[in-house]
């Protein structure tokens, strides 16, 4: 994926400023910033939420800008949320059978009239769906509410959902938020077992700085809107910019 000079305002207000990076296949690239860096506007923007002013999204060869939103799953991009978007009343096997919505192939009308096509996309989906339950180790909980579990299993029910979908980019905010120590390093495992076990490229917005160092093969940082550092963890870690963003000129 390639993010080319991408430019976004709000009345007067410049979320993103002349933004450009790449991701590369099979690559975890960290996006990290102070609030109000433009994050989650560029995550919004990669998944269609938000219209770029300017600049041009590049995934698989094809301008996302020319995509329609409701399209961008079908294309291979999945996302989770900072705010978790999960059916609080359904279980976990019914949230993650959502995710597979995008890759059904049969139609209103097959659906209507139960078509033999209908009976197995459905038994796929359950496959898939269950397959990536003990992936994340969901199983046990399968069957629960999820309104009924401590929000790190809801992370990863997230997770199992978006991954349901069978993206090559995935697309995590904040994914770390809301847990504790022992919870944090788990997630980085998952992410990593993601990455190399499904070969599923990420993109990583996260403040959880000890997490984003972790695991990035390459980081970007940004302020203001502007991207203000771009290399290694280590890097960006050293680089004046970003520590004047965090700390302050005085550091």
């Amino acid at each position: 994926m390639q993010v080319h000079k991408v430019g976004v305002r709000f009345g007067g207000i410049v979320a993103l400023d002349d933004v450009s990076f790449d991701v590369a296949p099979n690559c975890i690239v960290g996006l990290i910033g102070p609030n109000g860096a433009g994050k989650t506007t560029l995550f919004n923007c990669l998944s269609r939420l938000y219209q770029c002013d300017c600049g041009d999204i590049v995934f698989g060869g094809r301008s996302l800008l020319r995509v329609p939103r409701h399209r961008i799953a079908a294309l291979g991009i999945g996302r989770t949320f900072q705010n978790l978007a999960l059916f609080g009343t359904m279980t976990v096997l019914d949230n993650v059978l959502v995710g597979h919505h995008s890759r059904m192939r049969s139609g209103f009308l097959s659906n209507a009239l139960r078509l033999p096509r209908v009976g197995r996309d459905e038994s796929a989906a359950t496959d898939k769906a269950q397959a990536l339950i003990e992936f994340l180790g969901l199983k046990a909980v399968a069957g629960t509410r999820v309104s009924d579990l401590p929000i790190g299993t809801q992370k990863r029910v997230e997770l199992a959902r978006a991954l349901a979908s069978d993206p090559t980019l995935l697309l995590l905010d904040e994914p770390a938020s809301g847990l504790n120590h022992e919870e944090v390093g788990v997630l980085g495992a998952v992410i990593r077992d993601i990455r190399e076990r499904l070969g599923v490229t990420i993109l990583l917005v996260e403040h959880h700085m000890n997490l984003v160092m972790s695991i990035s093969d390459l980081v970007v940082a940004l302020d203001f809107g502007r991207k203000i550092a771009e290399g290694t963890p280590d890097e960006v870690r050293a680089h004046p910019e970003v520590i004047q963003a965090y700390l302050g000129s005085a550091h």
